[in-house]
């Protein structure tokens, strides 16, 4: 190589245009045929290793291979960084601006693999059985913060020709205006350590927060933003502090609990409700669900009214139709294969309102999936609206266009016939 340099300095004696296009072309040369060794010979080598030991059994290999493959740009810049003192007939000045602009590269080119090693360390953190439990990312964007700051004033430092430990020393009077600039970075990062810790949010939770029209399954969580797409395919990006300041609701309980809840109600009209005369019990013993209940119930009304047999029948107790509309809801849910047996089931009437009398249904199915969950609640209330007749009740209805229409036809009929 000296041989070479020596060779280029006579002809640039001879010719002395030459010192200034030889030189840098000869330069250019070694450092593409040292690139082109280094990607060639080494990088196909370490591929080849990686892909057959360490990385055979993990998804998105191609991560670690694109930081070497950045890694691998450094030996070229050094190739510069070394061999530019050589040309003695080029100014110190310009040498000492090559020399620092190929040590920034080199640093830059530096911080840039570290990156995609760490994304490929999040990638990798993701296999394991407990990711979504405790999610990395956040983390490693901190440290990826701290290396991209690092660089910067490495990079400034080499261009200005300065220690590094100068530039520094001035970041203390710069304290208060770096906490302003990164104010939004360090609450993000606390918010991001109290939701792992806490085990508030994972991915794949389902997670809403109406103040931000917020409803569905979390797909992404970062430093500063968690990623929620929507039940109708729409992403709501929210400030990761957000879910620290303000409240929200995660379904994630019901989903491990393995039952959903059904809480509905029935509007009855009250004018439908009555006592039950024997013909009455005698129609209802035809359904099997509600056979031993009114037997049951018959029985202990007997034996109390017994002891008052003396007295007006208005003061006996009697079965009423809504009571026993509601025994019969009880064990037609407790007899319902898709109803979970283990959770609370109760069937109760509510204060009567404008509407009627309302009989909630409080119970839990023994699944969780949406369109299971919404086909086993239509199917029981499908049921019940149309067994509600055979009790003698009527379900509320304000009156429609269609029942004003009856209402008028009834009394012009009635007005011809009179």
């Amino acid at each position: 190589m000296e041989n070479i340099i020596s060779l280029l300095d006579q002809w640039g004696e001879r010719y002395a245009f030459l010192n200034w296009v030889l030189p840098p072309l000869a330069l250019a040369l070694v450092a593409w045929l040292a690139n082109r060794i280094t990607k060639v010979v080494l990088l196909r080598l370490i591929h080849k290793v990686l892909i057959g030991t360490v990385l055979r059994h993990i998804e998105g290999r191609a991560s670690p291979i694109k930081a070497i493959d950045r890694l691998s740009n450094v030996v070229p810049a050094m190739v510069v960084f070394l061999m530019i003192g050589m040309f003695k007939h080029f100014p110190p000045e310009l040498i000492t601006i090559i020399k620092n602009v190929c040590g920034a590269f080199m640093i830059l080119t530096i911080a840039l693999s570290l990156n995609h090693i760490l994304d490929w360390c999040n990638k990798l953190y993701q296999h394991r059985a407990d990711a979504a439990k405790k999610p990395i990312k956040g983390y490693l964007q901190v440290i990826k913060i701290a290396i991209y700051a690092i660089a910067t004033v490495l990079i400034i430092a080499n261009l200005m020709d300065r220690s590094p430990l100068i530039l520094l020393s001035g970041l203390g009077a710069m304290a208060a205006v770096l906490m302003l600039i990164f104010q939004d970075t360090i609450l993000s990062l606390v918010a991001s350590v109290q939701l792992s810790s806490n085990d508030m949010v994972r991915v794949g939770d389902w997670i809403e927060m109406p103040n931000l029209n917020t409803d569905g399954a979390v797909i992404d969580i970062a430093l500063h933003t968690v990623k929620v797409q929507n039940w109708d395919n729409t992403i709501t990006t929210i400030p990761t502090k957000r879910l620290i300041s303000d409240s929200f609701k995660n379904w994630r309980g019901m989903s491990e609990s393995g039952g959903r809840r059904i809480k509905r109600s029935i509007f009855l009209d009250q004018h439908s409700v009555r006592f039950l005369s024997d013909e009455d019990i005698k129609h209802l013993e035809r359904l099997k669900l509600i056979d031993a209940y009114l037997h049951s119930k018959e029985n202990e009304l007997n034996q109390w009214n017994e002891q008052l047999k003396n007295v007006d029948a208005v003061n006996h107790r009697r079965l009423t139709n809504i009571g026993t509309f509601r025994a019969y809801v009880v064990h037609y849910l407790k007899n319902h294969p898709n109803i979970h047996p283990k959770m609370t089931l109760l069937v109760r009437q509510l204060s009567p309102t404008a509407a009627g009398v309302p009989i909630e249904i409080y119970c839990f199915t023994n699944t969780t999936v949406w369109a299971e969950y919404e086909d086993i609640q239509s199917d029981i209330f499908d049921h019940l609206f149309a067994i509600v007749p055979e009790f003698g009740l009527r379900v509320f209805q304000n009156p429609s266009g269609a029942d004003m229409r009856s209402m008028s036809e009834f009394v012009r009929s009635t007005h011809r016939q009179t």
